[in-house]
């Protein structure tokens, strides 16, 4: 990439990189496929579903067939390795749905990421790789499956409520929290409306919910930030509808979740959400520290997520800018993703999101002070 790209992408490309250090970024939300997919997923019988299926790999520059899972490893390997910057990934597993008795619900379960999967990987890239686990807090094994993977070093675990039948303001769930705070574990659960898999608690999505274990002392990184879809106000008499994004500002203003509660800004820039989330972001610099960068890859290479074209005629970046970004998009996408937001400016102040955003916070890194 680097030796095709303009000259004005290459110094794009260095601008980007400018400042972080030798470390890097830190992307906290990259997905990893396996072979245990619905069986609607790759059937014919369900056009649209394989279709979705064939654009998320296509996304990540491979093609469904018998090593389709070691291509994925290989090609997010050498997206990674195609540029002079450096940066640590946070692999997500993904575990299966289960109702409130225990029992594993398959037919509800749109794909299953083993935990082994990405502590093996990121094992054998220590350098590159942060491992994710997930484990469904219903589970028998629940408390259990923590201990074993908090011995091995992981200390991330990774939820979509909304697929995965979880409702994180249940009381049912609550010796989970106590065992996730006792191994110090963060969870990393996602927040607003999901739209990529097939869903039938989108409620479970409501950033409220996700109130119980920061009462509890967990730390919650909420992934998107609820930047999609409204969830209802729980604080109001009239459960009315509003934006999962002003639920979560609402938390993050709460001074007793300081250290505690973190947003994730992937889907910022996804296309939807510029002319709202996005410019709300820039705008609260107030809660800028408490914020984290993630991808969501694969879904930077799908080439209608993040459109260059809406970003500047928001005023977000230039013309020029935007010429430079679709080179090194053509070349990998996930170093796009990090571009792009680094580029970003707000079409008034011309103020940047601080570097901050791309690091790993403090609280994150350490244990909180009791």
């Amino acid at each position: 990439m680097e030796a095709a790209i303009s000259p004005g992408a290459k110094q794009l490309l260095r601008d980007a990189f400018d400042g972080l250090g030798p470390e890097g970024f830190v992307d906290y939300h990259v997905h990893m496929i396996s072979r245990e997919v619905h069986a609607d997923w790759l059937s014919w019988w369900h056009p649209i579903q394989r279709a979705r299926t064939m654009i998320y790999l296509s996304a990540a520059g491979v093609e469904l067939n018998d090593t389709v899972v070691q291509d994925y490893e290989l090609r997010l390997l050498e997206l990674i390795r195609n540029t002079s910057g450096k940066g640590r990934y946070h692999i997500l597993a993904f575990d299966r749905n289960y109702g409130p008795d225990g029992k594993v619900n398959l037919d509800e379960t749109p794909l299953y990421v083993p935990n082994a999967f990405v502590m093996d990987l990121a094992q054998r890239h220590p350098h590159l790789f942060v491992p994710v686990i997930s484990v469904h807090p219903y589970r028998a094994d629940a408390t259990e499956e923590l201990e074993r993977w908090a011995r091995q070093g992981c200390r991330h675990v990774k939820w979509l409520p909304n697929v995965m039948g979880i409702d994180p303001a249940s009381e049912q769930v609550e010796p989970f929290y106590r065992k996730m705070r006792d191994l110090d574990m963060i969870l990393m659960s996602h927040t607003g409306d999901e739209s990529a898999l097939d869903v039938d608690s989108q409620h479970f999505g409501n950033p409220l919910l996700l109130r119980k274990p920061l009462q509890m002392g967990v730390r919650v990184v909420a992934l998107h930030s609820g930047s999609d879809g409204l969830g209802t106000d729980l604080d109001s008499p009239d459960r009315e509808q509003v934006p999962n994004l002003d639920l979560f500002l609402r938390m993050l203003e709460n001074p007793l979740y300081d250290g505690l509660l973190f947003g994730e800004i992937s889907a910022m820039v996804f296309y939807r959400h510029v002319e709202g989330p996005l410019l709300r972001l820039f705008e609260r610099e107030d809660l800028h520290h408490r914020f984290i960068n993630g991808s969501d890859y694969p879904v930077p290479g799908i080439n209608a997520a993040i459109r260059t074209s809406t970003l500047a005629d928001a005023g977000l970046i230039t013309d020029e800018e935007r010429l430079y970004l679709n080179e090194i998009y053509s070349y990998n996408p996930l170093v796009f993703d990090f571009v792009v937001k680094r580029t970003l400016r707000h079409p008034e102040t011309q103020r940047r999101l601080p570097l901050s955003m791309f690091r790993v916070p403090e609280e994150l890194a350490h244990s909180p002070e009791p």
